[in-house]
């Protein structure tokens, strides 16, 4: 009977030794770690493409970027706290990417994000002087082209805000408000039923004379996509 209680002991104590064997090994291996699905260490966090464009001083500026044989235009606006945003235009005329910083500490987003990492180099940059829209002076309606060549339109009240207006279908709203930029009233847009155009994006109201015969432009983004609107104002609207 001695004989049988010692072999379970020792055959106990072999099972706590192999035990304390695999608890060391665990440890080793960082055993505080918290497996993936499927095994192995997971995956690092997706790195955002960095983009960067040539700083200009406060202001409104024509300029141009890319290939110098073949140059693409745009608007650059800066304001005075460093915010920053720049406009390129398509082949078309029409803005296709939007480039914007917040803050003179912030970093530079473009819509659409791009792939890789963007530096925008300007070719040149030729100062203008733009006057501040008026938002009492603009009171009144305007047309515009969507996206699908159907007209839209919208009334723009003396106290800065957009309704809609008296097309069908597309139905646009939103508000007017300062901003530090250059020659732009900030803008937050609101549409239903616009082809084109998201459900809500925020950018700026411009007027210039090169946009003639449109009395003024809206540039906006959800983020994701450019929104490039110019208004028709309707004689006595």
């Amino acid at each position: 009977m001695f004989r049988a209680v010692r072999l379970t002991q020792l055959a106990r104590l072999g099972q706590l030794a192999f035990a304390g064997a695999a608890l060391a090994t665990l440890a080793a291996c960082g055993g505080d770690s918290h497996p993936v699905a499927g095994g192995g260490t997971p995956a690092p966090a997706p790195t955002q493409p960095k983009v960067t464009v040539d700083e200009l001083a406060g202001g409104a500026y024509a300029v141009s970027t890319g290939d110098a044989d073949k140059p693409t235009v745009g608007r650059y606006y800066a304001g005075a706290d460093g915010k920053r945003l720049l406009a390129l235009e398509d082949a078309g005329e029409q803005v296709d990417l939007l480039l914007h910083r917040a803050t003179a500490s912030a970093g530079w987003r473009a819509v659409p994000s791009p792939s890789t990492d963007l530096d925008v180099k300007l070719l040149h940059s030729q100062a203008r002087t733009l006057a501040v829209p008026d938002a009492p002076a603009l009171a009144g309606r305007y047309v515009l082209r969507l996206a699908d060549g159907k007209a839209a339109d919208f009334q723009l009240t003396a106290d800065g805000r957009i309704t809609a207006g008296m097309l069908p279908g597309c139905r646009l709203s939103g508000v007017l408000g300062a901003s530090s930029l250059s020659g732009a009233l900030a803008l937050s847009l609101d549409s239903s039923g616009c082809p084109g155009v998201p459900a809500h994006a925020s950018g700026v109201l411009i007027t210039d004379p090169q946009d003639a015969p449109a009395s003024l432009r809206l540039l906006a983004d959800d983020g994701a996509g450019v929104v490039d609107l110019r208004g028709y104002a309707e004689p006595g609207a």
